[in-house]
């Protein structure tokens, strides 16, 4: 099976390129199967990473940035693939 983890966070003000580099440097214990990055407006910086896991299998996940990067908590979900019709 696989399961998608998704993390999302909006950067303070002025800091999207900062988060996007700190995003960039953070370096999982063990490699996905797939991951990419995005920003978009308001400095937001998403992160997918795809794992072949069952659903609640322990995964690492990105962590939570120090300081003041971000203006509030990283948000995550995980999600889980659906047959098509």
């Amino acid at each position: 099976m696989t399961v998608a983890l998704m993390w999302e966070a909006r950067a303070a003000e002025g800091r999207g390129e900062e988060l996007l580099a700190w995003v960039r440097g953070q370096v999982l214990d063990r490699p996905p199967l797939r991951r990419e990055t995005f920003r978009a407006p308001g400095d937001r910086v998403l992160v997918i990473t795809w794992w072949d896991a069952p659903y609640d299998a322990s995964l690492p996940e990105l962590p939570e940035p120090k300081g003041e990067l971000t203006t509030r908590a990283v948000h995550r979900w995980r999600f889980e693939p659906v047959a098509e019709s």
